[in-house]
């Protein structure tokens, strides 16, 4: 089952125990968090000093590169409003890893942070549930500190979720999330599975909402815990 609702409404849709996976998340130990690993590059390591470096190098903006790149830390600036903090790492040899993160939900933020592999798509073509098994083969490439229990992985792309995509999310055995965030950075569409809520996202909903005056087509997504909102 795909997710994007309160607890409530969860526990209302499917039946399992949590039990185990909510004391992980809540115990009253604090876990040191991980170091990501180094940055595959010494010339940028956000969005402005990269559109700085591609200007400096005239390096092309249709070039795979700069648009994969540009992607890359449009994604990882949108995630960190969410609370996720995320590294780039990608890379040669990154296993089809683009970031690493790391996300703070209540109740305890700074003690219990979830940790993420998340991959960027910025593609044109409609999606497919092979992006899904791709994303898969993440976690047996995983840094030291995103290895074993209680990893997340993200799927982060320009494309909506297809049925397809949304079948092989709910058959994985993974926890997985699918995001569709558009070139510029806003979310518009956040979906997990049933690991995904077992491994710790029981409490999280979202809700999409439109953009207000300036742009009132536009549709965001607001997140929110046990039914208060995030921020």
């Amino acid at each position: 089952m795909i997710y994007r609702r309160t607890a409530a409404q969860l526990y209302r849709t499917s039946s399992y125990s949590s039990k185990h996976s909510f004391a992980r998340l809540f115990s009253t130990e604090s876990p040191s968090l991980p170091v990501p690993p180094a940055s595959p590059t010494s010339h940028h390591h956000d969005l402005q000093s990269f559109l700085d470096y591609a200007k400096r190098t005239s390096l092309s903006t249709q070039s795979t590169t700069y648009v994969g790149t540009l992607y890359e830390y449009t994604v990882l600036q949108s995630l960190q409003k969410h609370f996720i903090n995320a590294t780039r790492i990608g890379g040669r040899a990154d296993s089809g890893i683009d970031l690493v993160g790391t996300w703070s939900l209540p109740p305890s933020s700074s003690a219990h942070p979830l940790r993420l592999l998340v991959q960027c798509k910025a593609v044109k073509a409609k999606v497919g549930p092979n992006l899904i098994r791709e994303l898969e083969g993440t976690f047996s490439g995983a840094p030291v500190g995103w290895r074993g229990e209680g990893i997340l992985g993200m799927l982060v792309s320009t494309r909506e979720a297809t049925k397809g995509v949304r079948d092989a999310l709910i058959k994985s055995r993974y926890p997985l999330i699918w995001v569709l965030a558009d070139l510029d950075g806003p979310i518009r569409q956040f979906l997990w599975n049933r690991r995904a809520a077992e491994v710790g996202l029981e409490g999280l909903g979202v809700e999409v909402r439109h953009g207000g005056e300036a742009d009132p087509m536009k549709k965001t997504v607001v997140f929110t815990w046990n039914g208060e909102e995030l921020g």
